[in-house]
């Protein structure tokens, strides 16, 4: 195999375990949750998206990424963590915008992850911030998904 079809499928394998992992714990737990709540839960790990900052760190890689893949990662892993940490505060603190602020984090998140994915070329570079692509991203994906599906679900009610 090489490089990159050892990286799509673990990116892929991630994504079902994750999705495996949270359809038979947390989602049954999460039904009976009001929706603040859930959201909250699902929002949780997106606080920690800070971590896309290491792709600016040269030595960290196997050779720097270049940066038309590595500031729009970094800086919109970045974002997309300060508007989780929002939107958390939000939700726990009950305010009337908090869905809305959720839509907002949770649209920019998304876009952000799916615009760095596209850039498959930089994957031999990638060093240890490998297992951010393979490991993180799935599970951040996964749990875009879930909020999205409970936000639908709201305005649809």
């Amino acid at each position: 195999m090489d490089v990159l079809e050892i990286f799509a499928l673990q990116f892929i394998f991630s994504i079902v375990v994750f999705s495996l992992i949270l359809k038979w714990t947390a989602v049954p737990w999460l039904n009976r949750q009001t929706l603040y709540v859930a959201l909250f839960w699902l929002v949780l790990p997106h606080m920690f998206r800070h971590v896309g900052m290491l792709f600016l760190v040269p030595d960290v890689q196997v050779q720097p990424l270049p940066d038309y893949f590595a500031i729009p990662a970094a800086y919109g892993d970045l974002i997309a963590a300060v508007l989780a940490i929002v939107a958390c505060f939000a939700l726990r603190s009950q305010w009337a915008a908090a869905l809305g602020i959720v839509w907002v984090f949770n649209v920019w998140g998304a876009v952000d992850l799916l615009n760095a994915l596209r850039h498959a070329e930089v994957v031999p570079s990638f060093g240890i911030t490998w297992v951010i692509p393979t490991f993180i991203v799935p599970l951040l994906l996964v749990t875009h998904y879930m909020i999205f599906v409970r936000l639908i679900k709201h305005l649809r009610s």
